[in-house]
């Protein structure tokens, strides 16, 4: 597995992966994006961005649209995927990176901290309620320094052996939804009323 910068040809894939995982695409730049692959299969299995922020009071780094596909999951993918993002921070000269979602816990890992949305940068503040209002209610504001991102161990090694789970895993699990079926207004053939 390596992570490298998406290309034009990456376009279509991206935003399809986007859309399919409810993540914010604000301001889409393919070139935006870093996108995790394996080498031996040349599959892609994850990718997020850097969105830089440019104001009169200073530019602000944000990381946004981070995926890692289904099958990819819990293999360290996601974890390289915010390294390789915080590196490309930290060379355009950014000392603060902050992340607005709805899961922090994942990036506290790494050692991002939730912050007071009234202790973020205003363009910050207006990217959290706009996410908020369109794709993740929940989202709070978190902020690491480049200087204090850690990459757990178990993720660096996960990575190393990372390949996508097979299709009698959990992950795979199909259900209602899958099928366009809503289960709590769909009705049966053969509804036996419990």
């Amino acid at each position: 597995m390596y992570v490298r910068d998406a290309k034009n040809r990456d376009e279509v894939w991206l935003l399809d992966h986007i859309e399919e995982m409810a993540l914010d695409d604000a301001a889409f730049r393919s070139r935006d994006y870093v996108i995790a692959v394996d080498e031996e299969t040349n599959e892609r299995a994850g990718f997020g961005r850097i969105r830089i922020h440019k104001t009169d009071d200073g530019d602000f780094c944000e990381l946004t649209g981070i995926g890692v596909l289904p099958s990819w999951r819990g293999q360290g993918v996601g974890a390289h995927v915010v390294e390789r993002l915080i590196e490309t921070a930290e060379a355009e000269g950014f000392e603060t990176v902050y992340s607005l979602t709805d899961e922090p816990g994942y990036l506290t890992q790494f050692g991002f901290e939730p912050v007071e949305s009234s202790d973020v940068p205003a363009k910050i503040r207006d990217r959290l309620a706009a996410k908020q209002e369109t794709v993740q209610p929940d989202a709070v504001a978190t902020s690491v320094t480049v200087d204090e991102f850690a990459m757990p161990a178990s993720l660096r090694e996960g990575f190393k052996q990372a390949s996508p789970h097979e299709a009698g895993d959990e992950s795979a699990v199909e259900d209602a939804e899958d099928f366009g079926i809503d289960p709590e207004s769909a009705t049966y053939k053969y509804d036996t009323g419990r």
